[in-house]
């Protein structure tokens, strides 16, 4: 019987087509690999063109299927032109997920102009338009998920991240709106909040910062749950919301930092 329930939570997702944007690295790579153990169709977007080929391999080994689309998510024609693609070939969206994201640690003083517009623009325009061009498709079936990745800083802010928590604190309230606006046309929007994940952007933030490498991994230990959190962490949150487990979750904000907001809320 056990078995029986397993099985059919592995087959749950099976031939769902999932919308990732950054899926060539970090949380959203590991979330691609997730999710194809699961048996989804993986559309990746993003500009990361030098990995996509080993993504899409990986995903296919593991029991999925990948399709990878090279799109700007901060240009608005890249954003339908890549939806369309997507649709034409899968002929369907059934989840989107928004996991995209860059960090510059600077405080507004230190920050550029044009380093503030490209933050947003990748942090939180880039979930506004590629909802809006999936939600066209989701609206039609009426139904579907859209889970955004935020951050603990979107919650608590931290020093010289002045744009990306501005940018991940708007993400959360995104969110909301969103579940609001497009429940009744039977389409759950969630967001997840990571804490500090050992992956690329970690390391980029210790080289702006001047940091010794694994620095950030190390501090992480004074969290209640004494690590770092891994890419996996992270998606197998993003596999919670986009299943039946969470049919009557929306509009919510999945805090997965090992526990290190708990004492500063």
């Amino acid at each position: 019987m056990n078995h029986d329930i397993a099985s059919n939570h592995h087959c749950e997702l099976k031939n769902k087509v999932v919308v990732i944007t950054g899926g060539c690295g970090g949380i959203g790579k590991a979330t691609c690999f997730l999710l194809a153990q699961h048996g989804c169709r993986i559309a990746i977007l993003d500009i990361d063109t030098g990995n996509a080929e080993l993504v899409i391999a990986e995903i296919r080994r593991l029991g999925g299927d990948g399709y990878f689309v090279e799109a700007d998510i901060r240009n608005s024609s890249n954003c339908k032109s890549a939806i369309s693609s997507v649709c034409e070939y899968y002929g369907t969206i059934d989840i989107v997920i928004n996991a995209a994201g860059i960090i510059t640690r600077s405080s507004i003083i230190e920050m550029s102009e044009d380093e503030w517009d490209n933050l947003l623009n990748v942090n939180l325009k880039s979930i506004f338009l590629i909802s809006k061009y999936a939600l066209n498709e989701l609206i039609k079936k009426g139904e579907g998920v859209i889970v955004n990745v935020a951050s603990g800083w979107g919650i608590s802010a931290g020093a010289r991240a002045a744009a990306y928590c501005a940018s991940k604190g708007a993400v959360i309230q995104l969110t909301k709106a969103m579940a609001i606006d497009h429940g009744p046309q039977g389409i759950r929007v969630n967001c997840i909040s990571p804490g500090d994940t050992d992956t690329g952007m970690l390391r980029s933030e210790e080289q702006q910062l001047g940091l010794p490498v694994n620095f950030l991994n190390d501090a992480a230990k004074n969290r209640p749950l004494g690590r770092v959190g891994q890419g996996n962490d992270i998606a197998n949150g993003i596999l919670f919301l986009v299943s039946h487990h969470s049919l009557y979750v929306t509009g919510t904000n999945l805090i997965v930092d090992g526990g290190g907001l708990a004492g500063s809320m």
